[in-house]
């Protein structure tokens, strides 16, 4: 689509370039005991983010590894203080979740301290959520001009607990709502320059993205009815294709949702867009990659195994010795760092076979309408960056791109 006034996103990245990135730095992270990771997570931001193009213009990333690290430190020492904090409040009512248990009440109590530990972290998931976003949002630049996100992260942790609840409650009829209310809190808060994103639609029109769900669930009715019924064949078979298919509705309710979301967001009231990624290619991509990755890791590990036994056992091997011999000691070193080269390869595979082609899709299957105005939009301040994701990488979900 360019008809003078709109533009389509364009993705110029390159899978072996990408992978090699991800090698290097994966590398790096290992040989500093993870500390480079920070830093090499920007790295690979900055190649994906300058391969992406709107107009012949790049997107830019201007992140840095250090803030990502201090922001990391800085959120670990809070939670621990935090996490501490409610141990000894558990402890103080027998709900200790570290002594062994002697009988089946201190069990119970046991099960309920790990289950309050575990709800009592939910307010910071959601609020790393809300800041990791707001956080790539302040690193990002389209022709010099920052995006950015208000200040409004607790806000959207109580409203995604509120939210979450009552999907819970509904049994997940009510996952749109939830989708719809959560991203509109996010959107209505986010601003490219001085101009304000704002998300309009309908949270029931969500509702058609789900079909491919609703039908998964029925095969899986019709199987829990065939067991009843004394259909074992049947069952057999109607078991393993609604588990199959409830996976492909999952998905397709992703791409459908963000392709609704994205064609109801305008900017500045003037700037709309249009998205139409397709869920068969997202789901052949993931398939594909999956396949290939696995292969790649199959023959690697098979010929690595094959030379790390000889190494280990080839020559000079007693089945009837006891325990590491000295001059093994080499080769068990070489094992496990092939082990840990094997991990950090199929990493950057996944991201060069699996997760840059799907954001190639979501790229170049998105269009801006009514560029021109885009001209009329001035520079925003700066933001800190608040902790730069450090909660969301201390509570393990700041793996993403």
């Amino acid at each position: 689509m360019n008809d003078g006034n709109s533009g389509q996103g364009e993705y110029t990245g390159s899978g072996k370039a990408l992978f090699w990135l991800a090698l290097r730095t994966g590398c790096l992270t290992l040989l500093t005991l993870g500390i480079y990771r920070f830093w090499g997570k920007t790295r690979i931001r900055r190649y994906i983010w300058s391969a992406a193009r709107l107009e012949g213009s790049r997107f830019e990333y201007t992140g840095t590894g250090l803030e990502k690290f201090l922001g990391f430190l800085l959120a670990v020492v809070f939670l621990a203080v935090y996490l501490g904090l409610i141990q000894i409040l558990l402890f103080w009512f027998g709900m200790t979740i570290f002594a062994e248990p002697q009988t089946s009440e201190q069990a119970l109590l046991q099960t309920a301290g790990f289950s309050l530990s575990a709800v009592a972290l939910l307010p910071f998931i959601f609020f790393a959520i809300y800041r990791a976003r707001r956080y790539k949002m302040a690193r990002t630049r389209w022709r010099g001009i920052r995006f950015g996100m208000d200040k409004a992260a607790w806000g959207y942790a109580l409203r995604a607990l509120l939210y979450w609840a009552l999907t819970l409650l509904s049994l997940g009829l009510l996952t749109p709502l939830m989708t719809f209310r959560l991203e509109k809190y996010m959107t209505d808060r986010s601003w490219f320059g001085t101009a304000r994103f704002v998300q309009q639609g309908r949270w029931t029109a969500l509702y058609g993205c789900m079909l491919q769900i609703f039908i998964a669930l029925a095969l899986l009715a019709c199987d829990g009815l065939s067991i009843a019924l004394g259909k074992e064949i049947l069952a057999v078979v109607l078991l393993p294709v609604g588990a199959v298919w409830l996976v492909i509705g999952v998905i397709s309710y992703r791409v459908q949702s963000f392709a609704y979301l994205s064609r109801n967001k305008v900017l500045d009231g003037t700037v709309a867009f249009e998205a139409a990624p397709r869920t068969k290619t997202v789901i052949g991509t993931y398939v594909l990659g999956a396949l290939l990755l696995g292969l790649g890791i199959s023959v690697v590990t098979g010929v690595f195994g094959g030379i790390a036994a000889f190494a280990l056992f080839g020559r000079d091997f007693d089945p009837t010795g006891a325990g590491l011999q000295p001059d093994m000691i080499p080769s068990v070193l070489i094992t496990a760092a092939g082990y840990l080269m094997t991990l950090i390869a199929a990493r950057a595979g996944a991201l060069a076979l699996i997760t840059q082609p799907i954001l190639k899709h979501y790229v170049t299957t998105l269009a801006v309408i009514n560029l021109t105005a885009l001209a009329e939009i001035r520079q925003r301040a700066a933001d800190s960056g608040a902790d730069a994701e450090g909660f969301a990488d201390a509570l393990d979900i700041g793996g993403a791109i």
